[in-house]
């Protein structure tokens, strides 16, 4: 399981850098300074979870049944968030009105949040 979370991370965190350069280079001109900043606010998250992801699969004190939990409520939470946004955000250049997936990037946000108090409450709980 760690050798698959820690792929997923540093590819998640591959395409986070791909996105942010890509952000700032490509959709500078074509995006609003407010869509601009949305776009950003969620390469920063995927980031952010990238390197959760990295400490979770290296982590070696937390059950396996704990980890995958938390790996998959992380990977589907970045997709909705993140992935929504982009897709909410990049309006103008696909040509195509994702609005009815706006509902998603909450779900997102909540999905994300449960992988972190899962993670809290596994490593509170654990007895020294």
């Amino acid at each position: 399981m760690e050798r698959k979370i820690t792929s997923v991370a540093a590819l998640m965190g591959i395409i986070a850098i791909i996105l942010g350069a890509f952000g700032a280079h490509a959709l500078k001109k074509q995006l609003s300074v407010e869509q601009l900043s949305a776009f950003e606010t969620g390469v920063k998250y995927q980031m952010y979870h990238a390197l959760f992801l990295l400490f979770l699969g290296m982590n070696t004190y937390l059950n396996e049944k704990v980890k995958k939990t938390v790996f998959q409520l992380v990977v589907f939470g970045v997709f909705f968030f993140s992935g929504s946004i982009y897709l909410l955000t990049t309006k103008p250049i696909l040509g195509v009105d994702f609005k009815f997936i706006g509902i998603v990037t909450p779900i997102g946000g909540v999905l994300l949040l449960l992988g972190w108090s899962l993670l809290f409450w596994n490593i509170w709980k654990k007895k020294t």
